[in-house]
């Protein structure tokens, strides 16, 4: 870039609080940053990686200016935002993604520092290719792409959506080893409807109400095409927090043409069906045997309810008798035949009408509530204890803010027999008998990058329903016993980058068992072959390559005339 072209960035002057932002030309810190990874990296790595963990686990901070240092951290230097990652994920995971996210997307333009990624608006229709052709990565595997209209349970941030893409992608390299270069995030601004945005002087997205119908469809359309043109047609396109009208339809518009997947539906699907998975270890039951009652009939919900579906055929019942075992309560109460989308049909039963979620809970005695929008009251929770003597509890909204309970509330309502999984971390939880949880947190990260890491490995042209089962059920047998007497239905999210591997390596011998991988030939060793993909968060040796010849050939050799 340009000598005048300038960047902020921090320098630590003794304790972490202790701080000064210099501007400094861009060339001069490149070639400091370059300087310094030459001739001393690995004393450069080991003081700055405990510079940034200190500064970031600082007291001093809120969880924004952490979210803000690490993404700075993340433009500046890659390889040390990884390592940071890495060192500590259980920590340092909430920061990037949810609970620190949500708020980070509603101040997304107050804290905006440089673009990341590509913004795409409705006014470059015609233009897509030449805009990709732009981006500087030729091999692209991984695209996230969102138009902001559902961003968790906040609503329509419209471009300060754009957080999101970010986070996912970076928990692509950090939990599952996908190469930060292969990885696109977009943001598809078509407008947004929130009036709060239109009126702010700093938002960075188009200043109009969201355009809908065909000019919309066409731009996702040219979008899909553009981006299979350019990096082919296994480059996996990830849908991210679009809105219910759209999910569903582009999901089934584009499943069985692109290699696709709407992680809010499907993802949240696998996560939520593994936690299942698990606790069926601890009630020794199947999933046949279960009731499952839904509060929520959003995208979420409608993945999980399918999945869980294929998960009671696979035992041997019939897709309708399934069903029967799947009740919904929406906004309007318990849904019936009435005014349905086609998504509800299939999950919708003959009943009194019931509005509230409490009475349906009395009502149907369900063994599982889960939960992805609205709230679990007390009643609800000691009901469900009354007639289960191990009741499955969760609550999985996004984000924490969100949550229909708390992990206390579950435990204490339950007298410690809940099963309980959240969508946003909770402490552990000490009953007044001394008994300690560590509850589990469903969160989507368990399963997308594994999925996305085996997709890509195998160059899998479609995904389909499939293998988020077996995602799930991977995930739900790496719980160990140890972890369920805990409270957990998840491994530690210190494993995480060893669950994505184990789930990616599942994900590929059921391609290639399948005949849907279309990478050959086949790797003989499939784990060898996922690890030789995976990103190093070390430094490249710029060492010279130094060795003498024999000494009788570096003698001065003279001869007579």
């Amino acid at each position: 870039q340009k000598t005048s072209r300038a960047a902020f960035f921090p320098v630590v002057f003794g304790s972490p609080q202790q701080i000064m932002f210099a501007q400094v030309s861009w060339t001069r810190f490149h070639h400091f940053g370059s300087y310094c990874r030459k001739q001393i990296h690995t004393v450069f790595d080991s003081y700055h990686l405990s510079r940034c963990l200190r500064l970031t686990c600082s007291v001093f901070f809120s969880v924004t200016p952490r979210y803000v240092f690490l993404m700075g951290l993340q433009d500046h230097n890659e390889k040390l935002f990884y390592r940071v990652l890495l060192s500590d994920i259980e920590r340092f995971m909430p920061i990037i993604y949810t609970p620190t996210v949500g708020l980070a997307c509603q101040q997304y333009s107050l804290i905006f520092q440089r673009p990341r990624g590509l913004f795409i608006t409705i006014h470059d229709r015609g233009h897509i290719a030449s805009i990709l052709q732009n981006w500087p990565e030729k091999d692209i595997r991984a695209v996230c792409v969102t138009d902001g209209e559902r961003i968790l349970g906040l609503g329509d941030l419209g471009c300060n959506g754009m957080g999101i893409p970010v986070g996912k992608l970076a928990l692509y390299t950090a939990c599952g080893g996908m190469p930060p270069q292969q990885c696109l995030p977009v943001m598809l601004d078509v407008g947004t409807d929130n009036e709060a945005l239109l009126k702010d002087p700093l938002y960075i997205g188009l200043r109009h109400k969201r355009v809908r119908g065909q000019a919309y469809d066409d731009l996702l359309d040219e979008f899909m095409k553009a981006v299979s043109d350019r990096y082919g047609m296994d480059c996996l396109i990830q849908f991210e927090d679009f809105a219910n009208v759209n999910a569903f339809r582009l999901l089934s518009k584009y499943r069985n043409k692109y290699c696709t997947f709407n992680d809010d539906i499907q993802g949240t699907a696998a996560v939520a069906v593994a936690g299942l998975l698990a606790a069926l270890r601890i009630t020794k039951s199947k999933m046949s045997d279960h009731t499952v009652v839904f509060q929520g009939a959003g995208e979420a919900a409608m993945g999980i309810a399918e999945l869980i579906t294929m998960a009671m055929v696979k035992e041997g019942l019939s897709k309708e008798e399934c069903m029967r075992k799947i009740w919904m309560v929406d906004s309007k109460g318990l849904i019936g035949r009435d005014h349905l989308t086609h998504e509800k049909e299939s999950f919708a039963h003959e009943h009194p009408q019931m509005k509230k979620l409490e009475d349906v809970v009395r009502e149907l005695k369900p063994t599982a509530i889960i939960a992805v929008a609205g709230a679990f009251s007390e009643q609800i929770i000691r009901d469900m204890a009354s007639f289960n003597e191990r009741p499955i509890i969760f609550a999985l909204s996004n984000p924490t803010s969100k949550a229909e309970c708390t992990a206390e509330q579950c435990y204490t309502f339950t007298e410690g027999r809940g099963i309980f999984a959240s969508g946003s971390p909770f402490d552990p939880v000490t009953l007044p008998d001394g008994r300690t949880f560590y509850p589990g947190q469903g969160n989507n990260a368990y399963i997308f990058p594994g999925v996305g890491l085996g997709v890509t490995a195998c160059s899998l042209p479609h995904i389909t329903e499939e293998i988020f089962l077996i995602a799930a059920e991977a995930l739900a047998q790496l719980v160990t016993e140890e972890h369920l007497a805990e409270g957990r239905l998840y491994p530690p999210l210190s494993t995480i980058r060893d669950v994505s591997f184990k789930l990616a390596v599942k994900i590929m011998e059921f391609a290639y068992k399948h005949n849907m991988a279309t990478l050959r030939p086949e790797p003989s060793d499939k784990g060898a072959y996922i690890r030789s993909l995976s990103y190093s968060c070390d430094y490249d040796d710029f060492v010279v390559d130094s060795y003498r010849w024999p000494e009788d050939s570096m003698s001065v050799q003279s001869c007579k005339l």
